[in-house]
C-alpha cells in the first residue's frame, strides 16, 4: 500500500482519532473543505490544522510520533505532508487578550495558528454550522496550566466574534484534549501507541 501523505492525511487521522474517543457523534464526519470535517445533518464543522515551527525535522519527528515509531526513524517520503495550505506565521493584528507573555513567547506556533483561525471563522470562511470545532495537532508537551491559558485565550478573543468556535481539540499524540469553549474546562484522554498507529494506518 503506498501511503498517502497527501493533504488530507491530518483530516484523516483527525476523523478517526474523534471517533475513537469522543463516539458515536462524530461517526458521519466527511473530508471537505472550509471546514476541513463536516456533518452536515448535525451542523458540525471541524477545521484541522496543525501548530508546529516549520522545520522539516520537527514535521518528520510528528509524524513519526503519530505512527507510533521512534522518532529518529526519518522517512524522506513523510515530507510529502509539507503541504502549502497551513499558515503558521500570520499576524492578525489584534489583542491577544491579558494571557501570560511568557507562556506564549514559548508557544509562539500555537498561538499564530489559533489567531488565524479565529480571524477566519468569524469572517465566514468556514460557511454556516449550529457547532464549530478547531482541531489542533502541536508537538508541546502541554500541561493542565497550558491548556487552560489556551482556553482562556481562545475564549478572551471569542469575545469579540460574531461566530466562534465551540470546542478546541488539542492532540500532542500521546495525549488528546477536549476543550470546551464554553464552560471553559476539558477532558483529556491518553493515547498510547497502539492506537496511536491504528488512527495513522487508517489515515493513510
Amino acid at each position: 500500500m503506498t501511503p498517502k501523505y497527501d493533504t488530507c492525511f491530518f483530516e484523516r487521522y483527525a476523523k478517526y482519532s474523534l471517533e475513537a474517543l469522543l463516539g458515536e457523534r462524530y461517526s458521519h464526519l466527511v473530508n471537505a473543505d472550509r471546514p476541513d470535517l463536516q456533518d452536515v445533518e448535525q451542523g458540525i464543522g471541524i477545521e484541522v490544522t496543525r501548530a508546529i515551527t516549520e522545520d522539516k525535522n520537527v514535521a518528520n519527528s510528528l509524524i513519526n510520533e503519530m505512527a507510533g515509531r521512534p522518532v529518529k526513524e526519518v522517512n524522506e517520503d513523510l515530507l510529502k505532508i509539507q503541504e502549502s495550505g497551513y499558515s503558521y506565521g500570520l499576524d492578525m493584528n489584534y489583542s491577544v487578550g491579558s494571557n501570560e507573555y511568557n507562556y506564549w513567547a514559548l508557544a509562539l506556533p500555537m498561538k499564530r495558528i489559533l489567531e488565524s483561525k479565529l480571524w477566519k471563522v468569524n469572517n465566514g470562511f468556514y460557511g454556516e454550522y449550529k457547532e464549530f470545532g478547531l482541531y489542533v495537532f502541536t508537538k508541546y508537551d502541554l500541561v493542565a496550566d497550558e491548556v487552560n491559558e489556551i482556553i482562556g485565550f481562545m475564549m478572551d478573543a471569542q469575545q469579540r466574534c460574531n461566530v466562534r468556535y465551540d470546542h478546541l481539540y488539542i492532540s500532542q499524540i500521546d495525549t488528546f484534549f477536549d476543550c470546551d469553549l464554553h464552560q471553559g474546562d476539558f477532558d483529556s484522554f491518553p493515547i498510547n501507541s497502539r492506537l496511536s498507529r491504528s488512527f495513522y494506518y487508517r489515515a493513510i
